[in-house]
């Protein structure tokens, strides 16, 4: 990273401590404003952000590259601004790390738009104060989990039950449905996930109108403390300097927590409840009060949450579940059984989902659906000790209806194709109502099971 302006008149200090990520620094002069970007080491290549001061000239910062080679006595140069990243319609297409530096290997970016990554959210007086659905296209989301355009959604589930396959086609169909931008933003993922989703986006024609920001697995606690904030900054100049609708996908905002407590470890602080910081409310907030709607533009948010242990009491989850409109919360037992997208609609939840919101008739069928499931969640236990043959003949309806239902709500995936040789579907709200209502009228009752698995539309079920 060259120093880019005169260094003699830059201010300068020494390092006077390194522990790991976090260093201290000696300034005789002035210190730096807090979120100020440093630079130590040959050509200025370490990068540190400063986070606290100690006493009236020593700062402690952050390392956002690795240390290695750095020692005390060495000069420390600030800069004077703090982290920044290009934004604008030239970042469309490529890939970025924290310091908005391109990482695909092609030719450098051409823009001077460079924006701070540090910014306060919009006054709740210039936000929009209508509420408009956000349809996905996949049906399990739009009829029982509906998403807020300008909201936050949350997609809660512990490792391998389909996370990252969701946001994929999340994206894939946003962007082939709105004419807006698409910010994927990798916190703490693995290097692997990141180049596979750049070839799925690359092949899916969507990535023209996406941008990519990676923060990986392997990258020191402060990049991926900070790369949350680098695709928010980019994401906020599309909304209000261009007024586009920008759907941001974080994989994995626990990622993000689980960096702060790194860097609250490193920094000193006494660990909060189950070891997490105390700063965790706070630094959560500051992330996630920057997702909103106005009137030009919205920024919709669909958040990856892994769940430690699939303890969904645990701060992290709690914290996380406090700022989102919709829950949307991915069950291992039905990833288990082949229900993809294997989405439990008992556990999942939208603030959305209400008569004055999304209409009477799409809130009586989603009611309506939920019953029916948890009622066959009920009868499960005797089956399971009496059989089938043993129920009423109302209650045997409820369970045929329940697993036509469970049936109708899989969904085949353009970003899964290639996987499963199935052509990927997608579903309007009305056809995916119109479906569930007909099940639920038992106009399927005599179709087996399998004909309404992992289909489109409900007509499709009698080809």
């Amino acid at each position: 990273m060259e120093i880019e302006q005169d260094s003699h008149k830059l201010n300068r200090g020494k390092i006077v401590a390194i522990r790991g990520s976090i260093i201290d620094v000696f300034f005789p002069n002035s210190l730096p404003e807090t979120h100020s970007l440093l630079k130590a080491g040959e050509n200025g290549k370490i990068a540190l952000e400063a986070v606290l001061y100690l006493d009236s000239q020593t700062i402690r910062a952050i390392a956002l590259n690795p240390t290695r080679g750095l020692a005390r006595g060495e000069t420390v140069i600030d800069t004077g601004y703090p982290i920044r990243v290009p934004v604008g319609d030239a970042i469309l297409g490529r890939m970025f790390n924290v310091f908005g530096k391109t990482i695909d290997r092609k030719e450098a970016l051409n823009t001077n738009k460079m924006r701070s990554i540090h910014s306060r959210p919009v006054a709740m007086s210039d936000r929009a104060t209508t509420t408009e659905i956000f349809q996905t296209g996949i049906k399990a989301i739009d009829v029982l989990v509906p998403l807020e355009r300008g909201g936050k959604a949350g997609l809660f589930g512990g490792a391998g039950v389909g996370k990252t396959v969701l946001i994929t086609e999340l994206i894939n169909n946003s962007v082939s449905r709105y004419e807006g931008v698409s910010i994927f933003c990798g916190i703490g993922e693995r290097s692997r996930e990141g180049e596979e989703l750049y070839r799925e986006m690359q092949d899916a024609g969507v990535l023209d109108n996406t941008v990519m920001v990676f923060g990986q697995m392997n990258e020191s606690p402060g990049v991926r403390f900070r790369v949350g904030h680098a695709a928010l900054t980019m994401a906020e100049y599309f909304r209000d300097d261009l007024g586009k609708d920008v759907l941001l996908t974080i994989d994995n905002i626990f990622r993000f927590i689980q960096a702060g407590s790194e860097v609250s470890g490193l920094m000193g602080q006494l660990p909060s409840r189950v070891g997490y910081q105390p700063t965790l409310a706070t630094e959560l907030a500051e992330l996630e009060e920057r997702i909103c709607n106005t009137p030009t533009g919205a920024i919709t948010s669909i958040q990856a949450v892994y769940v430690p242990a699939d303890d969904f009491t645990d701060p992290a989850a709690v914290h996380t579940f406090s700022h989102l409109s919709a829950s949307i919360v991915l069950s291992r037992k039905r990833a288990s059984q082949g229900l993809y997208p294997a989405i439990d609609p008992l556990q999942s939840d939208s603030k959305m989902l209400t008569p004055q919101i999304v209409g009477d008739r799409h809130y009586q069928i989603a009611r309506a659906v939920r019953q029916t499931l948890a009622n066959y969640e009920d009868l499960k236990d005797i089956i399971a000790m009496l059989g089938l043959e043993e129920l009423a003949q109302s209650e045997r309806k409820i369970v045929s209806r329940a697993r036509r239902l469970e049936r109708f709500l899989t969904q085949p995936f353009f970003t899964t194709e290639q996987f499963t040789g199935l052509q990927g579907k997608l579903v309007s709200l009305e056809q995916a109502l119109d479906g569930c209502d007909r099940i639920l009228n038992d106009e399927f009752a005599d179709y087996p099971e399998r004909s309404l698995y992992t289909i489109g539309a409900i007509d499709e079920a009698k080809k």
